[in-house]
Formats: C-alpha cells, structure tokens, sequence
C-alpha cells in the first residue's frame, strides 16, 4: 500500500467533497469533550492531555514506517511546529483543565466561536475572500450559539476561569486549523498531522511519563476511562484530521469551517446521551437556527482566490 492510498474520496464537486470531509472530521472530533469528561474519571489531566497525543504519535510513527514516507524536509519543521503548539498541545491542554470545572455541554457552547475564529485567520492567513453574506450567515451562527450559551441548557455548569481556558483553545485551535490547511497544500493532510505528531513526541511522551511518576491523583483507571482516552488519541487527536484537513484544503477553510458550527450541537446530544447532561427547549431553537445559519454559509459563493491557494483538482 502506497501513502497514496490514504487519499480520501467523496461524492460531487471538488468543494462538495472538501466540505463532505469536513463534516466526517466534525463528527469525529464532537465526542472528544464528552469523552474528556469521561477519561477524567480515571485520569489525570495532563496524562489525558499529553498521553492521548504520546500514543497517536507511537502510532503516526508506525504508519509512516510501513508507507515508506520521507521527511518533508527541514522548511516544514517550523510549521509543524506550530500546528502542534495549536491542535496537539494548546486545545488538548486547555480544554483537558476546564473541563475539571465545566460541563461538556457548557464548553461545547463556549467552543462554538472556533468556526468564526478560523475563519478570520483563514482570510488572513491564505488570502480568501468570501462575500458579506457568508459574514454574515458566519457572524449570525456564532451570535446564536453565543446566546444559548446564556440560556438554561447551556449556561449550568459554566466558570469564568473555565471559560477563559476555553476562549484560548478556541484561539489555539482555529491557528493550528488554519496552519494545517496551508501546509496540506505541499503535502496530504493525514501526513500533516501525522509529523505533527511524530515532531512533537519527545514532548508529549517526556510530559506524560512525567505525569505518571510525579503527580499524585486519587483517580483510578477504568475500563471506560481507558476507552475513552484511546478514542481521544486515535481519533480526536488523529484520524479526525485526516478527513478535517482535507476538507479545509478542498473546500476553502473560509467555507469548510463553517461546517463545524454544527459540532457543538452533536456535542450537546452526546453529553445527554453519554454524561446524562440535561438540555432546554432552547437547545432545538439553536439547533434549527445553526442548521439554517450553516446551509446559508454553503450557499453564499466564495469570490475566486489566487490560483496557487485554490483548492486541488479532483
């Protein structure tokens, strides 16, 4: 099997297929606060922050063995430096420790921003530049989620502190995202995250050893904590980005971020389903108000970028 063979496929246009990856990496990465809820039952935050990142880096580096892949070269050490500073060790850390103080269904509000932050560092970083309509439909989504995060189903369980963790994932997030999208244009991005991964394990593998030996918790690892830490490092931490990555290189990350304004709300019915976490009416009145914000962002038309930033050929 070649490193080609990673290449993931989907129905319809160039932009239909970006956006059709985005969604499955949105789907991936919506359980990733429940199950930080969950593997905080038998883990200590760090270990849960560093580890999940250590195991998908053992793992990146297995795969990139069997496929034969070489290394980028010595310009993309710096990038991938940064997308890790992002996605492998600003979101996982801040997140990880707000939630001790926050519910996963409160967070999922808070986060609701990452789609808007992304896109705002997508323009400015790749050159995009989507029409008013998309702003506002962008603009109108996040102003919605923003309000429920005031209301009875999203505001219990939330923290200043907590919230202020939170706002810095989102920004740690949104620049990793972003970074990520511009470097899958050299190489595909299941490889952009596996040597982000693989770049970073002396760190994550170091802090979570460390963790294991000096930090003193009470809590004890379980059958379900355990699982939920796996599906957090394969998954969320990489898998995930192999369609997320995709999506935002094929689609534009202007127009495929906009796809995760739906993930807080996949966010929300898991936390009811796995953590028995209780939402309002208001909840469907957000949902259906999402939902139409995200189709209104998928209809307003891109203007054209600069050929060397647009999105690949089938």
């Amino acid at each position: 099997m070649s490193a080609a063979g990673f290449g993931v496929t989907a129905p319809g246009s160039p932009v239909r297929r970006g956006l059709v990856l985005a969604l499955a990496g949105v789907v991936m990465f919506s359980f990733t606060l429940p199950f930080t809820k969950i593997a905080l039952r038998g883990y200590d935050p760090v270990l849960i922050a560093m580890g999940r990142a250590a195991i998908a880096g053992v793992v990146a580096v297995g795969v990139l063995a069997v496929l034969r892949v070489r290394w980028p070269g010595r310009s993309a050490a710096r990038p991938l430096v940064f997308i890790g500073l992002g996605v492998v060790v600003g979101f996982p850390v801040l997140t990880t420790i707000a939630l001790q103080s926050t519910t996963s269904a409160h967070a999922a509000v808070v986060i609701a921003g990452l789609p808007i932050a992304t896109a705002v560092l997508g323009v400015a970083r790749t050159g995009e530049r989507p029409p008013r309509a998309f702003w506002y439909a962008a603009v109108s989504g996040t102003v919605a989620l923003a309000f429920f995060a005031f209301s009875r189903g999203g505001a219990s369980g939330g923290d200043l502190v907590a919230d202020l963790l939170l706002l810095g994932a989102v920004l740690s997030a949104a620049y990793g995202y972003v970074e990520g999208a511009v470097l899958s244009r050299q190489m595909p991005g299941w490889q952009v995250i596996s040597w982000v991964l693989v770049v970073l394990l002396p760190l994550t593998v170091t802090t979570s050893l460390v963790s294991v030996v000096w930090i003193d918790s009470a809590r004890v690892p379980t059958v379900e904590s355990t699982a939920a830490l796996l599906y957090l490092a394969l998954v969320s931490m990489y898998v995930g980005f192999f369609a997320w990555y995709a999506g935002l290189h094929r689609a534009g990350v202007a127009r495929a971020s906009q796809v995760q304004l739906l993930q807080p709300l996949l966010t929300l019915l898991w936390s009811v389903l796995l953590l028995g976490e209780t939402v309002g009416l208001l909840t469907i009145l957000a949902a259906v108000a999402v939902l139409g914000c995200v189709v209104w962002t998928q209809r307003a038309r891109s203007s054209p970028v600069p050929e060397d930033l647009a999105p690949e050929a089938p």
